[in-house]
């Protein structure tokens, strides 16, 4: 049976550009009401809890959402500018019934987003979301008077956080004596981020942190590293840390300025745990864009590596499936589930820098851990039909495979959001690569 086709929820929640549907305080209301609505289960009172990031039109946008949560009967309580985990975290911790993030992540601030957790701190599943969504194109019945739900803000919920991040931070260890550039991207973490790195002894640089609206991950944050890059070799300092708008995506800068991704943080928290015993599954779950070299890493360490699709939902989805406790991608978003529902670019963050304390050797020596293998990725854009299924196409893609070998992997999907071709090959000849990604992409453009 074909799944009915989505409206409103992609693959992160509701997202799209501010006052153009589905991003208007009209549906936010209507989803406030529709989730709402599905979450009233049982005679309790209900609550939703409602974070954002730092852009203009959160304030629109949870307006709205109270707005429609309260017609249906639901309490709201508000948090304030907060990071995504923060959101879940507290959804679990405070009993609530549903969970909602108001940001786009590392979106420019003209884009905003909506998105659910489950009273578990788990995104929502593809059935609940259907569910809403079927709400959402239904007359949904208002509370009577006297049930119309409540709304208040709470002034402690940073402070939470912060002493949920510095929880999972080795109790034997403190940050005294390194100094750490924080980029927050002026972003849903300019406050609790800088102050649990505070509170563990850091001397803290912080960057990105004076949100006003328009400007969260312009030319700062973990999509745009060149800001922390630079502070970090101008102050001198041990490490960078660099989250995006929403926090829950990760990118560290060794002392020499150098980038350290997904896939080296993600080796670097893997081979660690399992040193110590604590990596469960006895694998660490990656998608298929994470690099080869991480791959042949793992092995030499005794390490599986289970690939999901593209997405830490996917990637969170197939940690639970085989119990492993370490996931992420190669962009940053690093999955924790001793600890967090969700990604958490701070609780990551201090799993990196508790590293960095026992270990000693500075940040350059210790997150390098092996050499990525040459990576190309392309995107072609494409008017209509199936160009995968094209035959110029294929045997392009066959001809890419035999030169390579088996010394190297072909990636090709089409976007789940625009109209392109995403064409990704990688393998030991860097020119070779090039070559075949550069043969497919002409394939994919002529056909």
């Amino acid at each position: 049976m074909t799944a009915k086709p989505r409206h409103y929820f992609g693959t992160d929640g509701i997202r799209g550009l501010t006052n153009s549907p589905p991003m208007t305080a009209a549906i936010a209301l209507k989803l406030g009401q529709a989730a709402g609505r599905h979450f009233l289960r049982g005679d309790h009172t209900h609550r939703v809890v409602i974070g954002k990031d730092t852009r203009l039109s959160g304030y629109m946008m949870e307006s709205a959402l109270v707005a429609g949560f309260t017609s249906v009967g639901m309490d709201v309580t508000l948090l304030g500018p907060m990071p995504t985990p923060a959101v879940a975290m507290l959804t679990r911790s405070m009993r609530a019934d549903l969970g909602v993030m108001i940001s786009a992540s590392h979106n420019p601030y003209h884009d905003n987003g909506i998105k659910l957790f489950g009273p578990d701190g788990y995104k929502l599943s593809d059935a609940d979301e259907a569910a809403i969504e079927a709400l959402l194109e239904a007359e949904i019945p208002l509370a009577p008077p006297a049930a119309i739900g409540r709304a208040r803000r709470i002034d402690d919920a940073q402070g939470r956080y912060i002493h949920f991040a510095k929880a999972t931070f080795p109790d034997q260890l403190r940050l005294d004596g390194l100094k750490i550039v924080i980029d927050c991207a002026h972003g849903a973490a300019y406050k609790v981020a800088p102050a649990a790195l505070w509170e563990l002894g850091a001397e803290v640089i912080a960057i990105g942190v004076a949100p006003d609206g328009f400007n969260v991950n312009d030319a700062v944050g973990s999509t745009h590293p060149a800001a922390l890059q630079a502070s970090v070799v101008a102050a001198g300092a041990d490490i960078g840390i660099a989250l995006d708008g929403d926090a829950d995506r990760l990118i560290v800068v060794d002392e020499r300025g150098q980038i350290v991704d997904g896939d080296q943080l993600m080796a670097l928290i893997a081979s660690r745990a399992a040193a110590a015993g604590t990596l469960k599954g006895g694998a660490l779950v990656a998608t298929v864009m994470s690099n080869l070299g991480l791959e042949r890493f793992l092995a030499g360490q005794g390490i599986g590596l289970h690939r999901a699709a593209v997405g830490d939902r996917h990637v969170l989805e197939l940690m639970r499936t085989t119990g492993c406790n370490v996931g992420g991608e190669q962009s940053g978003h690093i999955i924790l589930s001793d600890h967090a529902t969700t990604g958490d670019g701070l609780v990551a963050a201090l799993q990196v820098l508790s590293a960095l304390v026992a270990d000693g050797r500075p940040a350059s020596q210790l997150l390098h851990l092996f050499d990525p293998l040459p990576q190309l990725l392309k995107n072609v854009r494409f008017g209509g039909g199936a160009p995968l299924e094209a035959p110029a196409v294929k045997a392009a893609i066959a001809a890419g495979e035999a030169a390579l070998a088996g010394q190297g992997r072909i990636l090709i999907r089409k976007s789940g959001t625009e109209p392109l071709i995403r064409v990704m090959a990688e393998g030991e000849d860097a020119a070779l690569v090039a070559q075949v990604v550069d043969t497919i992409c002409a394939a994919v453009a002529a056909a």
